[in-house]
């Protein structure tokens, strides 16, 4: 495994213990489709939560919030509807795609948790 797959998988352990911590229940992680990829599937009640998670060591090029770009958004909606449509016993429940940013500064990591991050098109 690479350098920066190793770091993504762990700034993504991170990403998923804050939100288990915030009351959400895993699911699924990394999950693929031909279109790409959703870091983290959780259980928010009774909602499906698609989460991205970005980190970015400096807030130069506007930092981790602006690494979502539309394109992104797109083929995370269309995988989302790949796992749902995989995923029967989950039909029926609200979806919402939100983003975990985790922002590097001085030696702290700042973490912002964005729900509705985006909406499906």
């Amino acid at each position: 495994m690479n350098w920066n797959k190793r770091k993504g998988l762990q700034y993504e352990s991170l990403a998923r213990d804050h939100l288990q911590q915030q009351g959400l229940r895993l699911f699924q992680q990394n999950f693929n489709s031909r279109f790409g990829e959703i870091d983290l599937v959780m259980l928010d009640n009774n909602t499906v939560c698609f989460i991205e998670v970005k980190y970015r060591k400096s807030l130069d090029y506007g930092g981790a919030a602006s690494a979502i770009p539309h394109s992104k958004r797109q083929k995370i909606v269309k995988t989302a509807q790949i796992f749902m449509s995989e995923n029967q016993k989950l039909a029926n429940r609200a979806m919402r795609f939100d983003a975990l940013i985790l922002q590097q500064i001085d030696q702290d990591i700042s973490i912002n948790w964005i729900q509705n991050a985006f909406y499906a098109e």
